[in-house]
């Protein structure tokens, strides 16, 4: 996820954490090829920290390296790796990016790949590295035209519509009194509490801390209705208003 807004008072690091639960690299890359298709924007040079921490096989140093110009051709931008310190790999000095220290963030899973037929919608999870103190509230009286991005970093208020290709993104709430057709990502460093709102759920993805749906999986539930999207254990609930 890259961070959105235009001039920010200080520092919002959202990093995708990729934790690695396989040595099928092609069955990595394949799934983050699928969700990439989807929402391109919202991956597009995206910073990514790859964790080895759950694979219970050593990775050969050749598979790391070609795992990272795999990232890379999918537009997303390796700054490092982790794993168990207790258990490093013997060529953990020769890696050609660094090894970051231990985190409390929370990852993305990709697990074992499975028939199309019996893989659930997937909720994908991205990380903030650094989170500020939520500020007053923005209100937006325009329209939010496609290709545009707006950030708050207290609650955001739209009182239009919000475009396909457009997107906004706020600390903590986002209200929009039209259609939400663009990518809406509320409680961005961290706010578990945070909502969106919408007059007519139409949304290409919505995200709360970091937990995001995409429009796929909202057209099962509600679509072009009036919806609000909260966050219970870690999964997005979309209900109507």
């Amino acid at each position: 996820m890259t961070d959105l807004g235009f001039q920010l008072k200080g520092s919002v690091v959202t990093t995708i954490l990729l934790e690695i639960q396989t040595l099928s690299l092609d069955s990595i890359v394949a799934q983050l090829r699928e969700k990439i298709e989807q929402v391109p924007h919202f991956f597009n040079q995206a910073p990514i920290i790859i964790d080895l921490s759950k694979l219970e096989q050593d990775l050969p140093l050749d598979a790391f390296d070609t795992l990272i110009v795999s990232l890379a051709d999918l537009g997303l931008g390796v700054i490092g790796w982790r794993c168990d310190q207790e258990n490093k790999p013997t060529w953990f000095s020769q890696a050609r990016i660094p090894m970051l220290p231990a985190s409390k963030a929370r990852p993305i899973l990709i697990p074992e790949a499975k028939p199309k037929e019996t893989s659930p919608d997937v909720v994908v999870k991205t990380v903030v590295e650094e989170r500020l103190v939520p500020q007053a509230t923005k209100v937006i009286t325009k329209p939010i035209r496609s290709g545009q991005q707006v950030y708050a970093e207290g609650d955001l208020i739209i009182l239009t519509q919000v475009s396909a290709g457009a997107e906004v993104l706020a600390d903590g709430n986002i209200h929009v009194y039209g259609a939400l057709r663009g990518r809406a990502l509320a409680g961005a460093k961290g706010d578990t509490q945070a909502r969106i709102f919408c007059k007519s759920l139409e949304a290409e993805l919505v995200s709360i801390a970091g937990n995001f749906m995409l429009s796929d999986a909202l057209r099962k539930i509600i679509w072009k209705e009036p919806a609000q999207v909260v966050l219970i254990d870690d999964s997005l609930d979309i209900t109507p208003l």
